[in-house]
């Protein structure tokens, strides 16, 4: 994946962007980035620190730069704290479940199926 167009900090083998922490080497194709949500998960950072070729100097200065940019507790958890303090969230939001569409093509010639429109 490119570098995010917004660069907050550039290092060695590590830039700090708007989507988290990203690779400079574009050659790995995003496989070593960080992503903002999961800045905060230890497991995801000593596993991309313990891969081979990781400069870690470099990168624990990219995640305390990243950590310092983006905290750990978004704006709203307050406040959703105190909604559910005050009993106005009391069940999870149920979707909907939609039926599966099911495809009856089978065994005939797309030739000889009737053609749908979407009607505007």
């Amino acid at each position: 994946m490119a570098l995010h167009r917004d660069i907050f900090w550039v290092g060695r083998q590590w830039a700090v962007t708007g989507a988290g922490i990203q690779a400079i080497d574009q050659r790995l194709r995003g496989v070593l980035d960080i992503e903002i949500a999961r800045l905060w998960d230890e497991s995801l950072v000593q596993s991309r620190r313990a891969k081979p070729g990781v400069n870690a100097e470099d990168f624990d200065k990219a995640l305390t730069m990243a950590r310092e940019r983006f905290p750990e507790t978004p704006a709203s958890a307050p406040f959703l704290a105190q909604l559910k303090a005050f009993g106005v969230i009391e069940t999870p939001v149920v979707h909907p479940v939609l039926p599966a569409m099911q495809l009856r093509a089978e065994g005939r010639l797309a030739r000889f199926l009737p053609q749908w429109r979407v009607r505007r």
